[in-house]
């Protein structure tokens, strides 16, 4: 479990705990009546919906007993009198231990368990321990079975070569599949904290195979994963680094292999930020590199970080800068376990109870195979990123960060831009999303997703799934709330509205290219590339 930083003293009013108390007597009053009767009260919690929980007095009793405590002691956390982030971290507290406490994730105490381990014969449970002794060898719980998927075979398989490779990243240019393509290039910049493929799992569910069908020409930047031990010195990279080596270098090699003056840019998650910065301290500098701009669920503006805000004050930033500022790594299984237990009962205990206790196999799930291929980031460039937005914001406010030898300022970003947030996103709230048309400084437009921070992104048409929200005019003109308010719902994907936008700013059409790269540019290797096949250590 990842470790919340320390608590000030705390009070609840003594009204507020005085009526939490009587809450408390009554419903468990309510409930011990109807078990006494025989009549056990129902149970609106999937972890108990087997009939095993209802079958047995004393697990009834517990249940009830669980669910009552757990109620008491979320309403305590909500009365908590102080500062916002304060009660925050103690909501989060209570919240890992009342999901950790469930009797649900204990042999013990878990009828279903026991029943499935006597109908078995022992098999479940001896399932079960293989699960557990396999993922205490990986350090990590395991989310999906690995053996299905393979990179380079059934995920990141869209056809393409890698044409630019440095100590940071490897460029790939995918394959046209069309006779014509999009004179303007699209350079997409994921985040260095996972791999690119979120991008491109599957055919049926590529966004990039779905440009190429379209007719874009498209860019992939593949962040080189750094792992204990290289000689290259890639541990004492910095933020500068991964702006003037990764995210400037790639625009200016698809430029040049496209031969166009501007390309057309994308940044996911914190590739959206490491991208703005790109391109503020490019304008800085003279330098425009970018004739569009796409950001997907991503901070600029890092007020309302949610969640994850409570991992962080001064005390937290000094420690890191300590242990990583001069060098070294941040490990992708201390960053793993921290995005899991923002959502313990889902991305934890699921698996603990069903793989552990059950000895259920795993399902193949592509983009659970994903989210455990995380990275390893180089410890300066973790403790400035740290620092700098979710601590201090600094991006914000022009000139208050500076990046490459230049203040960072937003608002010189005058090429049009297309904002993207999820609806139910926990990782980049919406509205923080939308806050970063403010920053801006050209025409803006957003659009708000169904679902959450992948599910919402990852999205085609052809699922016929979820819905989006699209409002006209400039959003900056608007609350996030107002805007919400008066934007008109749309069936199914955004992304052919995300489509219809860019094909604006793509160029004319132009024969597809022969081959890959150019001269100055020859193959290096077929995609999806080394880097993107490095496991993290």
């Amino acid at each position: 479990m990842p470790s919340v930083p320390s608590l000030p003293r705390i009070d609840i009013p003594a009204a507020e705990l005085a009526r939490i108390q009587a809450a408390f007597i009554q419903e468990w009053s309510e409930a011990a009546a109807c078990l006494q009767r025989g009549e056990p009260a129902p149970l609106q919690d999937r972890r108990f919906a087997h009939d095993a929980w209802r079958e047995h007095p004393a697990s009834q009793w517990m249940t009830q007993a669980y669910l009552t405590s757990s109620r008491a002691l979320q309403r305590m956390a909500d009365a908590v009198q102080g500062d916002p982030q304060t009660r925050e971290r103690v909501r989060f507290a209570v919240m890992q231990w009342v999901d950790a406490m469930s009797p649900a994730n204990f042999l013990a105490l878990n009828p279903q368990a026991q029943r499935r381990m006597v109908e078995s014969g022992g098999e479940s449970l001896r399932q079960g321990l293989t699960h557990l002794l396999s993922d205490l060898a990986k350090g990590r719980i395991s989310h999906t079975d690995e053996s299905g998927f393979e990179v380079g075979r059934n995920l990141a398989c869209t056809p393409g070569s890698v044409v630019f490779e440095n100590a940071f990243f490897q460029l790939i240019q995918y394959t046209p599949t069309t006779p014509k393509v999009h004179a303007r290039p699209l350079v997409m910049v994921p985040p260095c904290i996972n791999k690119y493929y979120i991008l491109d799992l599957q055919p049926r569910n590529s966004l990039v195979a779905h440009l190429v069908a379209e007719g874009f020409t498209v860019f992939m930047v593949s962040w080189r994963n750094p792992v204990p031990g290289e000689p290259d010195g890639i541990e004492h990279a910095t933020w500068d680094d991964y702006l003037m080596q990764g995210v400037l270098t790639a625009l200016s090699q698809a430029a040049a292999i496209s031969r166009q003056p501007q390309v057309n840019a994308l940044g996911f998650c914190v590739g959206g930020t490491l991208l703005a910065s790109a391109l503020a301290a490019a304008r800085a500098k003279g330098v425009n590199p970018v004739a569009s701009l796409t950001l997907l669920t991503s901070f600029l503006d890092f007020s309302d970080t949610g969640v994850l805000s409570i991992f962080v004050d001064e005390q937290h930033a000094r420690l890191r800068e300590q242990q990583l500022g001069a060098g070294g790594l941040m490990s992708a299984r201390e960053l793993g376990s921290t995005f899991s237990f923002l959502r313990p009962n889902d991305l934890v205990w699921n698996y603990v109870v069903n793989q552990y206790l059950h000895g259920d196999p795993l399902p193949a799930f592509d983009l659970l195979y994903w989210n455990g291929d995380s990275t390893n980031l180089p410890g300066p460039f973790f403790a400035w990123y740290l620092r700098n937005t979710y601590l201090e914001n600094n991006l914000r406010e022009p000139g208050r960060a500076m990046a490459c030898g230049e203040p960072v300022d937003f608002g010189t970003l005058d090429m049009p831009a297309y904002l993207y947030g999820s609806r139910e996103d926990h990782i980049v709230p919406w509205r923080a999303a939308f806050e970063s048309a403010s920053l801006l400084g050209g025409d803006v437009r957003f659009v708000l997703g169904a679902s959450g921070h992948i599910a919402g992104v990852i999205n085609p048409p052809a699922s016929g799934k979820r819905s989006h929200w699209v409002g006209e005019g400039d959003p900056r003109e608007h609350t996030a709330d107002t805007w919400f308010g008066e934007a008109e719902e749309r069936p199914g994907s955004w992304w052919p509205d995300w489509m219809q936008w860019l094909r604006a700013h793509s160029g004319r059409q132009v024969a597809a290219p022969a081959q890959a790269g150019d001269a100055e540019h020859p193959v290096i290797e077929p995609a999806p590339g080394r880097y993107v096949r490095t496991r993290a250590i």
